[in-house]
Parts: structure tokens; sequence; C-alpha cells
């Protein structure tokens, strides 16, 4: 699993910082060292997952202004690291993005905020927030005395990188799918999803598998496991499943509770106090996944250029992730258990976690855990253990992990324990993602082998 790839990262990090010279950014040794503090880049992509539960955007939007925010990051600071690849020709339909001038100093890590803030900026709803976080960046450097026409040059870089990546992504058929039709509710199909409670909301993103995938070759490049054979036989594999999901749910320990909770990652949650309906917003999957790639890329000392391809690799195999078990969901269009429970098994009974409105058939979380776990792991090793506080501000408690396998493993059994998910859905899921992770990792050579 250790490919030359996979040396030259953890190389670099045992290294410490990129020397200067080969792999510098900024040339003048004045300010080089404050400008590559891959902070810069964490700060940037953090603010763009609180605006982002802010503006409450569904899992697979998300996942799609991380891809184009990360992707700018990467191609605006690319230049300035000789063996650094364009992610152009190797990621559908981007084109080749604008070279610097040759001849003429730039700050690489100031163009990158810069392309990363004024993507996110585009794809967002709260402008004003990402406007706030660009003041203090730009401030940071200008406090590093770069000079006034590297400093300019720098920007205009940024800037122009992140038009190329917004153009292509306004050829994504995202446009598009906003004006669809409603997915039509059958319920005289009985294997067929139905809202469920208690916001009975329509289907979510019933056309996300028309989104042009980012490294797949299409929707359905990877076709998961298929669903149980639905059946109301008692004896029948998929009665049995659901009757797992049940009993389950009746004898929770605190561990699973706890456990369901953590990786809920809803990002627009409903519960009731008395005749009060309250909404709760969470971070997305997509969210919680790019705070572990934060945290582990502190923890190895990753430098700048290796912080924005963990950025880049994550957030594509996620959003492909998305795509293909969306492209899922919208072909088996099976019921959750929630509905089969209530039909057959207890019409009083609830999930422990809120069903999100979606079929159930396969489990996104599972399936964009392991996505992203599959990348991590080629990046940093399969025994790279790391401590996630991602969830510190929902009130829980940090957890430690022996890998990323692991997290991404307890990510698809939460859903059993929040009684969302049959196992073989978690499990199909789980297949898939590691699929397209390992597609992925294949597909996009960031480096030369």
């Amino acid at each position: 699993m250790h490919n030359i790839r996979t040396f030259l990262f953890l190389l670099l990090t045992v290294g410490g910082s990129l020397s200067a010279g080969l792999f510098s950014g900024c040339h003048s040794d004045a300010y080089k060292t404050q400008a590559e503090d891959p902070e810069v880049l964490h700060r940037g992509m953090r603010r763009i997952t609180d605006i982002m539960r802010h503006d409450i955007f569904s899992p697979p939007v998300a996942s799609r202004i991380y891809a184009y925010s990360a992707a700018a990051a990467y191609e605006a600071l690319r230049p300035g690291y000789p063996g650094y690849r364009s992610l152009a020709g190797q990621v559908n339909g981007l084109k080749p993005t604008p070279e610097p001038e040759a001849g003429q100093e730039y700050c690489f890590p100031l163009a990158s905020v810069t392309a990363l803030m004024k993507v996110g900026r585009h794809l967002v709803f709260s402008e004003w927030s990402m406007d706030d976080l660009k003041d203090s960046v730009f401030a940071d450097f200008k406090r590093m005395n770069i000079p006034q026409d590297v400093y300019q040059r720098s920007v205009a870089y940024g800037e122009a990188v992140a038009d190329h990546i917004i153009a292509w992504s306004k050829n994504d058929n995202y446009a598009q799918t906003r004006s669809l039709p409603k997915f039509t509710i059958d319920a005289k199909t009985p294997a067929r999803w139905v809202p469920t409670p208690p916001q009975h909301a329509d289907a979510l993103e019933p056309y996300w598998k028309d989104i042009r995938p980012w490294v797949l070759d299409s929707a359905r490049h990877f076709k998961p496991n298929p669903p149980i054979p639905y059946s109301e036989d008692r004896k029948s594999a998929f009665y049995q499943a659901a009757l797992e999901v049940y009993e389950l749910s009746k004898n929770l320990g605190e561990a699973e509770r706890e456990t369901a909770l953590y990786w809920d990652c809803n990002p627009f949650e409903m519960t009731t106090a008395g005749h009060l309906m309250i909404a709760l917003k969470k971070i997305s999957p997509t969210g919680h996944w790019i705070n572990i790639t934060a945290h582990a890329c502190r923890k190895a000392n990753a430098s700048l250029p290796q912080v924005a391809e963990a950025y880049a690799l994550v957030s594509l195999a996620i959003a492909d992730a998305f795509i293909s078990c969306w492209a899922e969901k919208y072909t088996s269009k099976l019921l959750r258990p929630e509905t089969y429970i209530n039909r057959h098994i207890d019409p009083d009974w609830r999930p422990f976690i809120e069903s999100p409105p979606f079929p159930e058939h396969t489990s996104g979380h599972s399936t964009i855990s392991a996505a992203a776990a599959t990348v991590l792991t080629q990046l940093l090793g399969e025994n790279f253990s790391f401590t996630d506080s991602t969830e510190v501000e929902f009130g829980m408690k940090p957890r430690t992990f022996a890998s990323f396998y692991e997290a991404a493993d307890q990510a698809a059994i939460s859903r059993l324990y929040g009684g969302i998910h049959y196992r073989h859905g978690n499990e199909s899921g789980r297949l898939n993602g590691r699929q397209v992770g390992q597609y992925v990792w294949e597909k996009v050579r960031l480096r030369p082998q």
C-alpha cells in the first residue's frame, strides 16, 4: 500500500517544513516561513465549514463546495512547488489553469488562500462571513512585509485561478438540477421510499446522479451491492434486517447512543420541546471528515503543499462518493427502517436519531467515510492514530482512533445504532466508498511516481 508517493509524503513530514529554493512558494526569506504556515488553509476550510453549517447546505451540495474550494487552493499553490502536478487533465472537464508569469516573484500561499476564499465565497450564501476571514487573512499577510508588487501579483494570480475554477463549476449540471421536478412519491409500491417524521420532507437531491463526477467515469462507475430483496414475510432476510434495527434500538447502551450521536452529522435536525419544533444545525458528514483531515495534517506536521494536496484528494473522493451513493439511492429507492417497522412491527416506533429525507440504500455516511478514510490511509499510513474533536462544540467528548478505517467503520455502524439504516445498507456503502477512494487515489497523481 505504501507506494513511492506515500514515502515522499512521510519523508517530507519527518523532515519538517519544506526547504527553501526548490520547494519554496515565496522567494524572499524575510516572509517565506510565515507565509508557508499551513494554518492559513486550515482556517479557510474551517470557515467554509462554519458557513455551510449556518446556511444549511445538504450533504451532497456541501461536498461540491468543498471539492471546488479545495481544488482552487491547490491549483493556486502548485506552481510554487516543483513536482506537484495540476488537477487539469486528471479530473473531468478541468482545462489547464492559468500559469504565473515567468520571471516574476509570487507568494503562492497568498495566491492559494485568495483562490480558496473567492471560490468559497461564490458557492456559499453568507458571503459576508467569508469576507470577514478574507480581511483577517490579508491583514496577516500584509504584516509579513511582502513587497507590494509581489503581494498584488499574488492576489491577482489567486483570483485568476479562482475564476477558472468557478467557470469549471458552472458546467457540472448543478444549476440545471435546481429546476427539475420533485421526486415522485409512490405509496402504492411497498418497498419504495416515502417521507419520514418529523419533517416529512421532500426527497433530497434526487438528481444528484446527474452532476458531473470529479474523477469517476460516471455516476454508475461503481455499482454498490443491491439491497436485500424486499419482503414482508417474517422469515425473510429483509424482515429480519428490519427486526435487527428494531430490537437493537430497544437495547442501546450508552456507548452505542453516544456513537450514534457522534456521527449523526445531520445538517438540519428537528426536535420537539412540548408543542415547539426546534431546529438544530450540525456539521455535515463532509465537514466532519474535512476536520479529521485537518487534525491528521497537524499531527503529521504536514507542510502547506501537503495540506493542500490532502484537502484536494479527500474532497474529490467524498464528492464522487456522494454521486455514486446517490445514484444507487435513487435507483433502488428503498424505504427506511422507520417506515417498514411502523408498518409491520411497531406503529409507534421511532429511530434514535432522525431519518434523513432520502432513500435508504446505500448509507451515505458509510460511503463517504470509507472514501475519505481510504485516501487518508494512503497519505498517512494504515496505523495512523489521531484524536477527533469535531463534535466538542456539540457537547461531545473527543474521540481517539487507531486508524482512519476504524473511524470510518464506526461511522458506518453508527447508522445502525441510530435506527436509520439496515446493516446491509451500511456494509454496501462502506465497500463502495473504499472502491471510490482507491480509484481517486490511483487516478489523480499530484506528485511524480
